[in-house]
């Protein structure tokens, strides 16, 4: 009749055949199978590349390390890596390393109301620019000179080589954050914890410390939701490039 209503699609398909639903459903289950198959590939293609480009990168950079480790403890005494904890993948801490870059007295609290007042999305009283934008403490009289150096160019960040050949982080990832950090933290942003913190991400490598905060962990989370070996090489690739540009350094 043409006045009677179609039936509803749930109808339609209760009506049909379980062989028909089966062959409809086929497609659906075998594209679910592959990204799968790909998301319990992508760790172990990931650790290997780790693993691979850290060794190399250590061995290269091996008188690197020991120029700035020796200026670090000519300047002002004291152990030239600083340890840290951080969180890791679902929030696990572990220790991270980084080259000294603030004097032997420096107090932390300082750096931690700053992050405070960054996540609140308030503006700054710590002598930076306020705004907007995120930075570090680019006039922060608690780093050394060597320690400027060091930071301009993210060479404090090298030591964090052996935190990636130990398991606990990847090249490529969000930003290892302290753990004060996370217990500000909106839920939303508890997905950046689904992976491994890395040396390098999307936000290294798209404006830094030009981006605000929330912008940074969007870019996190992107990472998360959108992760390939495609996406790791060209991070990777575009890391070098960003560096000598020194975009958003502090």
């Amino acid at each position: 009749m043409s006045g009677q209503r179609p039936a509803p699609i749930a109808v339609l398909i209760a009506s049909m055949p379980f062989r028909t639903i089966a062959l409809l459903e086929q497609p659906r289950r075998v594209e679910q199978l592959r990204r799968a198959r790909r998301l319990r590939a992508a760790p172990a293609a990931y650790r290997f590349l780790d693993v691979l480009i850290a060794a190399v990168v250590l061995i290269l950079c091996l008188p690197l390390l020991g120029l700035v480790c020796l200026a670090i403890r000519l300047e002002g005494g004291g152990p030239a890596i600083f340890r840290q904890l951080r969180l890791g993948r679902d929030k696990r801490p572990f220790t991270v390393y980084k080259f000294r870059t603030m004097g032997l007295a420096a107090d932390p609290e300082v750096h931690r109301r700053y992050v405070e007042q960054l996540i609140a999305g308030e503006e700054t009283s710590y002598g930076v620019r306020a705004g907007p934008d995120l930075y570090k403490l680019v006039t922060d009289d608690r780093v050394t000179r060597v320690g400027r150096l060091l930071r301009r160019t993210s060479v404090d960040e090298l030591p964090q080589i052996f935190d990636v050949l130990r398991g606990h982080m990847s090249l490529v990832g969000p930003r290892p954050v302290i753990p004060y950090e996370a217990r500000l933290y909106p839920a939303s942003y508890d997905r950046r914890f689904a992976v491994k913190p890395g040396l390098t991400g999307l936000w290294q490598v798209n404006g830094r410390n030009e981006r605000t905060y929330r912008e940074m962990m969007e870019l996190d989370v992107v990472w998360v939701e959108r992760q390939s070996l495609w996406l790791y090489l060209s991070i990777l690739a575009r890391t070098p490039w960003a560096l000598l540009r020194r975009r958003g350094a502090a």
